[in-house]
Formats: C-alpha cells, sequence, structure tokens
C-alpha cells in the first residue's frame, strides 16, 4: 500500500491540475463567450435594432447589475448544494438565456435579456476560486488561478474570429449573422452543465482517481494551511458584507474591472474605427493579438507571484502599467502603436488578476472566503457596468472612445495606489492583510 513517504508531490499536483484545471478552463471560456459576444454582435445588431452608442454601452452594462445582485446569494447557495450541482445549474440557465438573446427583436428585450444573463451567471466565478481552495495549497494558488482565468484572454482569442466568422458566413433561414452567433455560442453552455454534473468532483475524499493514501496527503496539506494562519477570521455573511477588508478590495477589483471591461466590449468598434475597409472577420483576426500576448504575461506574472509568494505589489504594478498604456492611446494616430498600447494595457489587467484572488483567502477561512470572494467579485463588478456605459456615453456625445479610456485609466492610477497601501504581514506562523498604510518614519 502507497504511504505518505511514497507519495511524489510535483506528481500529485500536476495529476489534480491535469484533472480539474482542463474542464473549469473550458468552462470559463464559455462563461466570457457568452457574456462578452455581444461587442461583436455590436457590429451589425446595432443598425438592425437602431441601437445608439448610449443604448450599447447601457446593454453590455446591465449584465453586471444583475450579475451584482445575485452573486451573493449564489454563493450562499453553492454552499448549501455543493460546487458541483450549483456550478451545473448555473451553466444550463445561462446557456438557456444565451440562447434566447439571438430571438430579441427590440432595445427592451435585450436589455431584460442581458440582465438575466448576468443573474443566471452570477456566483460562477467566485464558486470556482474556492472550489479550487478545496484542491490546491495556497502556495500553488496564484498559478492555479491563473491557468483557469488565463481562459479569459483565451476566450477573445477563440471567441474574437469565431464570432465574426459565423456572423460573415452563418444566415441560415435568412437570420442575422448575429443572431446566430448568440444562438450557436450559448448551447455549449447548455452541454457545459450536464457534464459538469457528471465529471466535477465536490472534494479530494470523493474521488476515485486518488488512492486513499493521496486523498489524506492532500487533506493533511490544506489542514496544514489553515492552521499555518490561525488569525483567519470566519465572518457571518452580513459581516462579511460590511468587512473593511473586503470592502477595501472590492473597490480597488471595481476600478479594475471599469478598466478592463471597458476596453473588452467596445475593442471591436474601436477597431473598426481604424479603417471602413476592414471585413468582420478582419477585425476579429486582429483582435486576437491583444489577447495572446495578455495571456503569455498573465501566466509568466502569476508564477512569478507564487514563486516569490508575494501579492501586493504582483496586483499594483500591473495597474499602473494598463493605466499608463490606455492614458496614451488617446494621443497615439497611427492604428499599429494603438494596437500595441491595447495589448500592453490588457496584459497589465489580465497580469493583475490571480495575485490579486490570492489576497482574500490570506485573512479569511475557506468558508467566508467564499462569500468575501462573491462580494468582492459583485461589487467589483460594477464596474463592469460604469466602464462599458461610460464609453458609450462619451461616444454618443459625439467624443473618441479614446477619451473614455483616459478616464479609466485615471481609475486605474487610484487603484494602484490604494493596492500599494495594503501591508501584506507574513511570518512562519500567520499570514495577515493589514489595510493601514504604513506609518511615516
Amino acid at each position: 500500500m502507497q504511504t505518505h513517504k511514497d507519495i511524489n508531490e510535483g506528481a500529485l499536483v500536476r495529476k489534480i491540475t491535469w484533472k480539474i484545471i482542463p474542464f473549469v478552463f473550458i468552462l470559463y471560456i464559455i462563461s466570457y463567450l457568452d457574456r462578452a459576444n455581444i461587442g461583436y454582435a455590436a457590429l451589425q445588431m446595432n443598425k438592425e435594432l437602431a441601437l445608439s452608442a448610449e443604448a450599447f454601452g447601457f446593454i453590455s452594462g446591465i449584465f453586471f447589475i444583475g450579475y451584482f445582485l445575485f452573486e451573493v446569494p449564489s454563493n450562499v447557495m453553492l454552499n448549501k448544494f455543493g460546487a458541483r450541482r450549483w456550478i451545473a445549474r448555473i451553466l444550463l440557465t445561462w446557456g438557456a438565456v444565451s440562447v434566447a438573446c439571438g430571438f430579441v427583436q427590440s432595445a427592451n428585450q435585450l436589455y431584460v435579456l442581458r440582465f438575466l444573463l448576468g443573474v443566471a451567471e452570477a456566483g460562477f466565478f467566485p464558486g470556482i476560486i474556492v472550489y479550487l481552495t478545496f484542491w490546491f495549497r495556497q502556495k500553488e494558488l496564484a498559478t492555479t488561478v491563473a491557468l483557469f482565468t488565463a481562459a479569459i484572454p483565451v476566450s477573445y482569442i477563440i471567441g474574437a474570429p469565431l464570432s465574426t466568422w459565423i456572423m460573415d458566413n452563418v444566415h441560415w433561414l435568412n437570420w442575422s449573422g448575429w443572431r446566430w452567433m448568440l444562438v450557436l455560442e450559448g448551447i455549449p453552455a447548455i452541454l457545459g452543465g450536464f457534464l459538469c454534473y457528471f465529471y466535477l468532483i465536490d472534494r479530494p475524499q470523493d474521488a476515485k482517481w486518488l488512492s486513499q493514501s493521496e486523498k489524506d496527503w492532500i487533506a493533511g496539506e490544506l489542514e496544514k494551511d489553515r492552521l499555518a494562519k490561525p488569525e483567519a477570521k470566519h465572518l457571518s455573511t452580513m459581516k462579511t458584507l460590511s468587512n473593511p477588508r473586503v470592502l477595501y478590495l472590492s473597490f480597488i477589483y471595481f476600478v479594475y474591472q471599469c478598466g478592463s471591461l471597458g476596453i473588452g466590449y467596445w475593442m471591436p468598434q474601436i477597431i473598426k474605427s481604424f479603417s471602413d475597409k476592414l471585413s468582420h472577420t478582419q477585425i476579429g483576426l486582429i483582435a486576437m493579438i491583444p489577447y495572446i500576448f495578455a495571456t503569455i504575461v498573465m501566466v509568466f506574472w502569476s508564477r512569478s507571484s507564487d514563486k516569490r509568494v508575494e501579492r501586493r505589489l504582483h496586483s499594483a504594478i500591473p495597474l499602473a502599467v494598463a493605466a499608463a498604456a490606455l492614458g496614451t492611446i488617446a494621443y497615439v494616430g497611427n492604428p499599429f502603436v494603438a494596437t500595441a498600447l491595447i495589448s500592453l494595457s490588457l496584459a497589465g489587467l489580465y497580469a493583475f488578476k490571480s495575485p490579486f484572488w490570492a489576497l482574500p483567502t490570506l485573512f479569511l477561512s475557506r468558508e467566508t472566503a467564499a462569500v468575501s470572494i462573491a462580494v468582492i467579485n459583485s461589487v467589483g463588478n460594477l464596474g463592469g457596468f460604469v466602464g462599458p456605459s461610460l464609453i458609450g456615453y462619451v461616444k454618443g456625445q459625439g467624443y473618441a472612445a479614446s477619451t473614455g479610456l483616459m478616464f479609466l485609466a485615471a481609475l486605474l492610477v487610484i487603484a494602484f495606489v490604494m493596492t500599494i497601501l495594503i501591508r501584506v504581514k507574513e511570518s512562519k506562523q500567520h499570514v495577515e492583510l493589514d489595510l493601514k498604510p504604513a506609518k511615516q518614519k
């Protein structure tokens, strides 16, 4: 029989990683594809439905209002029903709503369905983050989260050419290409819901593909993580909602989402402004470039964070880089330089993500972390309403979208300063997050 001494730590971690990460990675690609493909649909949809820039900005952002309102309740239900069942439910409902978006006939119908899409998808991301803490230790968490969240830029890499190709080439039953794109890209979420129910395992103890010794070793290592931070607090849902540390991190994430999703939803139209001769498929191919670069930087940066066991600077520096790049775009007329700056800004925004999500697990218990991550994600995702809506308003007033990007850059500077002011105290006994600025000597 295999004993703890026989356990090959690296091999076991890789075994768990290959069993879990590729599957949740694919699910997250589907998630972002279904929420972000509205940006590509706009290339045809805005004209067909007579949508103004302000209306499209609101349609892009209202998703996050539903997401905000139902994020925390969804994660409370995840704790009650288990990750496998609840995540499967999330996938099934958002897939159905995504397909329904292809049948809309007016802006008002699209407002309602985009809101319901946010309601349906609420809880998915924080639920997966908490799920990963059931399987991976603190020292592996940033890299693991990066491998999962790399699905975001990858979803754009895949979604940009796929969405625009469908729009240009699929016109069955005399339907517009953007309608077929929304329908065809919504179906994988429904299929993913069924697969999730039968494939995911809630905890290592229930995994038939692990030996008893491997299960015991994982349980022991996770227990060591828990004991290594005796200062970690367990808070009720209401106390978590009002916890200053949680709210502080929520605001940082809010500003981050303003920039990240402000660019994401409007990028197809920003690229289209480079030349009137670009086809939808060509726009999709150009849009791949920034996300390929961002994916590479994101994985490299998260590994650096894990190697140094450092989260604060690895969260702050990317924000500064993104702010500088966004602020410069407004002064650039060359489309090649503008694309390079968009690539740099997205690289900074995505590199920020993994080190940042390792912060809440440093000062809260695993149970409380589930709700705190949901709070941070839901409050932060309101930035997904503000960012796209702001750029829509600016464009609606006759200004270039780059003017709105300047404002987003200013917000990222604020987030950078707030992140720098976080002090993370570490010792062999515990890790503690202190949000008070260091005293000047």
